[in-house]
C-alpha cells in the first residue's frame, strides 16, 4: 500500500515522507519497473534510486534488485546498507530499508560476514507510546541466517556468532537462531540446542523451533532426540503442542508410536485434538489406522480424529475408509460429524 504523504518527516508506516511530488513520481516509476524486463536505463534507475535518502523508495528498489538479481548494482546495494545505520531512527524508521537490502545482498549471494554481523548486533529503538521498542529484530534475524550462507566461516565461529541471538530479548530473533544453527549442523550445534530445550525455561515458540531444528538435523542419537522432545508432551499446554507438531513433521515411525502412547493416557479436548492432528500429520499409515480405530471405538473422541483426518486428506479413497468406520461405530452422533466433515461436494477429484 503507498503511504499518504501529508508533511516532511516521518509518517504513520514509519516511511520518511517529502514535500514534494518527486517520491510519488519515483515510486510510480519503481513499481512499474518491479513488473516488467528492466534494459539498462532501467538498471541504472535502480541504481540510482539505492542512493535516495527516503528508506521506502530505497526497500523497493532493493526489491527489484533482488526479483532481477542485478549483480551489477551490488557496490550500491553495499552502499546503502551501510549508510542507512547512520543516525537510524531517522534515517531508517522500522528498518525498511535494511530489512529489504540485506535480503538483496543475500539474493546476491554476498559473501562478507562482517556485513552480516553489523546487522545482527544492531538495535535500533525507536519512540512508541508509554516508551521505546527495538525495530531491528527482523534485521537481526535475517543476517542470522545470510551468515550461515558465507563460505570460510567454520562452524564453531557460527556457532559463536549466533549464541547471542538465541538468547535475544525478542522472541523472534531467538526463534530464528535457533533455526539457523540447525542449519549448521553437527555435534555442537546438537548439544547447543539441546541444552536450550533443557533449560525449559522459554517461550513455548522459541522451544518448538529448537524442537524443529533438532529433529531436522543429521546425527546418530536421533531416537534419543525424539525421545527429548517427547518428553514435552506432558509439559504445559503450548510447549506441549509444539512437541506434538515438531515430532510429526519427522515422519518418523518412533515419533508416530510416542504420538499414540500420549494419546492413550488421555487428554482434555484441546491437547487432544492436538495429538490427533499431529498423528495425522506423520502422514504414516499406522496413524491413520489409529485415528479410525478411535472412530470406531469411542464416540466421544470421535469428532477429533474426524476433524484431524479431513484437514490433512480430503479424496475419496479416504472417505471412503473414514465412512467405514463410522459405520462400525454405530452412533447417530458420529454419523453427523461425519457428514460436517466430510461433506460430498468438497472432495478433490480422483
Amino acid at each position: 500500500m503507498r503511504p499518504t504523504i501529508v508533511k516532511a518527516g516521518v509518517g504513520p508506516r514509519g516511511v520518511r515522507l517529502p514535500v514534494n511530488r518527486s517520491f510519488e513520481r519515483e515510486l510510480e516509476m519503481l513499481e512499474a519497473m518491479s513488473r516488467r524486463t528492466l534494459d539498462d536505463a532501467g538498471t541504472e534507475r535502480v541504481r540510482k534510486a539505492l542512493g535516495h535518502a527516503n528508506n521506502y523508495l530505497v526497500a523497493k528498489a532493493a526489491q527489484i534488485v533482488m526479483d532481477h538479481r542485478l549483480t551489477t548494482v551490488l557496490p550500491e546495494v553495499l552502499t546503502a546498507f551501510e549508510r542507512f545505520f547512520e543516525d537510524a531512527v531517522k534515517s531508517d524508521p522500522q528498518c525498511w530499508a535494511k530489512n529489504a537490502l540485506v535480503k538483496a545482498l543475500v539474493k546476491l549471494e554476498c559473501q562478507n560476514p562482517d556485513i552480516y554481523l553489523r546487522g545482527l548486533r544492531h538495535t535500533q529503538e525507536e519512540p512508541v507510546w508509554g516508551g521505546q521498542s527495538d525495530t531491528a529484530g527482523t534485521l537481526r534475524s535475517a543476517c542470522a541466517h545470510a551468515l550461515v550462507t558465507c563460505h570460510g566461516l567454520s562452524n564453531a565461529q557460527l556457532l559463536d556468532y549466533l549464541l547471542d541471538p538465541l538468547v535475544d530479548r525478542e522472541k523472534t530473533v531467538r526463534m530464528e537462531a535457533a533455526r539457523a544453527i540447525g542449519h549448521v549442523g553437527g555435534l555442537s550445534a546438537a548439544l547447543i540446542l539441546k541444552l536450550r530445550v533443557l533449560v525449559r525455561k522459554e517461550d513455548p515458540e522459541v522451544l518448538g523451533a529448537c524442537f524443529s531444528a533438532l529433529l531436522s538435523m543429521d546425527h546418530p542419537d536421533k531416537s534419543g532426540t525424539i525421545a527429548l522432545v517427547a518428553d514435552f508432551l506432558d509439559d504445559a499446554e503450548e510447549s506441549a503442542a509444539e512437541a506434538a507438531f515438531a515430532l510429526a513433521e519427522t515422519h518418523e515411525q518412533a515419533a508416530l508410536e510416542l504420538l499414540i502412547n500420549r494419546r492413550r493416557k488421555g487428554a482434555d479436548t484441546w491437547f487432544a485434538s492436538v495429538l490427533d492432528h499431529a498423528i495425522v500429520l506423520t502422514r504414516l499409515p499406522e496413524g491413520m489406522d489409529f485415528l479410525l480405530d478411535v472412530i470406531e471405538r469411542d464416540p466421544r473422541q470421535a469428532a477429533s480424529a474426524l476433524e484431524a483426518i479431513s484437514r490433512v486428506h480430503n479424496s475419496p479413497e479416504v472417505r471412503s475408509r473414514v465412512a467405514a468406520s463410522v459405520a462400525k461405530a454405530e452412533s447417530e452422533r458420529v454419523h453427523s460429524l461425519f457428514r460436517q466433515y466430510f461433506p460430498e461436494d468438497t472432495l478433490e477429484q480422483a
